[in-house]
């Protein structure tokens, strides 16, 4: 007798299947079972060996021949009903995910839902499905950024200050920089730094009006004169700023990977390497070799272009729109991945509509490109349009599918941006720690009270023994005092003794 007999040995003499789930015990027909050989209970009976057993239930019992599941009796119910009739009905007491799991631990698919319980199921599912893809989504982002986290963030900051050098100093100038609403003299320092930043943003503009353009006798330009004044006063105040926040930082590492940080080191380092290629250039009169010394100091003058994002550090628009596209770049991938099909697609199909017409610039693929690009993201420069009746077609729908390429994404980062925009209110209206008992709440010294009560008792015990010369008579409701009083002692968790 082989070992799959030994064990079906008792179920041969019996006729029935021993199940226990959860504590409910059955005993079913094997040819019920069998009537649905791909669902677990179905294949169980077909395993010869325990091994195979104990892997599709949880224990086994050799001797009864009875198979233990650590599932949900009540749903088991449903599950024996299948069985019999063939269609499985949706449980409601049970959650819609938690009976999914169910039905697919017993190998029972969704098809066999009878059709009362089929849309329903799908429905609850769907619904259920797109709420945890939600919450997800949010635990998710609030795991990475949050203003609780970033708060406590700035409360370890601040404890870094303990113990370093000029420790008062440094916290103090350091809360004035980095919160505005700390104080009015930090808000008077933020609005300083926004007036700065607007004021060299405005000359650099003015600079490239021909009006305030100068050129020395070599025909070789020139700063004018006012400008300069107002461009090395801004760049000393940004120097002054960023060393200042360098000294007065608790963490050196954090300091400078921050973002805005960096920007306020790129802002000011194209004035000094101007000044140090300037001061290159006037030897490079007598040195051919370096000619391309004006070019560079011309791209480096172009860099001043990155002080416009220092008005990140003054605009919670502006830093939402950074933390939006730093976490949204599935969302703008997918937007770019979408815009780059559809440009290649109408491209191509506009070059083979437009390439015999004499009147049409669309005489090539690249060409067709550029027209694709305007049309999808709906600029429409004009500069280059079919002009037959097909081109005009594949126009219209290029146009209409660049619409819903650009709105698909677009909810998806607009959502976020909502959210990190009220984070970031959240955050800029956070304060310093408070420090030292509420103002708002009255101080009860639990320790002068007691003592108080004390001082009456043994005052009362001492008069009364003196009065009668016995200590025996005594009234016992002053010790029910003095228990009441250390009963409260206990429970407010404070002790007589300093």
């Amino acid at each position: 007798m082989v070992y799959g007999q030994v064990l079906h040995a008792r179920g041969e003499q019996t006729g029935f299947v021993n199940l226990n789930v959860g504590g409910y015990k059955q005993q079913v027909d094997p040819s019920t079972l069998l009537r649905f050989p791909q669902t677990r209970l179905g294949r169980l009976l077909a395993c010869h060996s325990e091994e195979a057993i104990l892997e599709l239930c949880d224990d086994y019992n050799v001797a009864e021949k009875e198979y233990y599941f650590d599932r949900n009796p009540r749903l088991f119910l449903y599950v024996l009903n299948f069985y019999h009739t063939g269609k499985m009905h949706l449980m409601e007491e049970l959650c819609v995910l938690s009976f999914s799991q169910e039905i697919e631990y017993w190998g029972i698919k969704e098809l066999h839902l009878d059709s009362c319980c089929s849309n329903r199921f799908h429905e609850q599912k769907e619904y259920a499905e797109e709420n945890d893809w939600e919450r997800r989504s949010d635990e998710q982002q609030h795991s990475l950024d949050s203003s609780f986290e970033e708060l406590s963030l700035v409360d370890k900051d601040l404890e870094k200050f303990e113990g370093s050098w000029c420790s008062e100093v440094r916290k103090s100038i350091w809360l004035r920089l980095e919160n505005p609403g700390y104080s009015c003299s930090a808000k008077l320092l933020a609005v300083a730094s926004l007036c700065v930043v607007i004021t060299s943003i405005i000359a650099m503009c003015v600079h490239s009006m021909p009006e305030f353009q100068r050129f020395d006798a070599n025909e070789k330009a020139v700063e004018d004169p006012v400008l300069e004044v107002f461009e090395i006063v801004c760049v000393l105040c940004f120097s002054v700023e960023f060393l200042v926040r360098l000294l007065v930082t608790p963490c050196l590492c954090k300091f400078l990977s921050s973002p805005l940080n960096i920007i306020d080191f790129v802002s000011v380092v194209p004035f000094y390497a101007t000044l140090a290629f300037d001061s290159v250039d006037e030897d490079s009169e007598e040195n051919a070799d370096l000619e391309n010394v004006g070019k560079v100091v011309q791209v480096l003058r172009l860099m001043r272009i990155f002080r416009i994002l220092k008005l990140a550090r003054h605009s919670v628009g502006l830093r939402s729109l950074g933390a939006t596209l730093r976490h949204s770049y599935h969302e703008v991938g997918l937007l770019v991945l979408f815009l780059s099909v559809g440009i290649s697609i109408f491209s191509v199909l506009i070059y083979f509509v437009e390439k015999e017409e004499e009147e049409s610039e669309l005489h090539s693929i690249p060409v067709g490109w550029w027209w694709a690009t305007i049309s999808m993201t709906t600029v429409g420069y004009g500069d280059t349009y079919p002009v037959s009746l097909c081109g005009k077609i594949i126009a219209t729908v290029c146009i209409i599918c660049g619409l819903l390429v650009v709105a698909l994404p677009i909810t998806v980062i607009f959502n976020k941006f909502s959210k990190y925009y009220q984070r970031q209110k959240c955050m800029g209206q956070g304060t310093s720690p408070v420090q030292g008992p509420p103002p708002d709440l009255p101080y009860f010294n639990i320790r002068d009270s007691f003592g108080q009560e004390m001082r009456s008792f043994l005052s009362s015990v001492s008069s009364r023994g003196s009065g009668t010369g016995s200590d025996d008579d005594t009234d016992a409701s002053e010790f029910g005092d003095l228990e009441t009083v250390c009963r409260f002692e206990n429970r407010s968790g404070f002790s007589s003794h300093p």
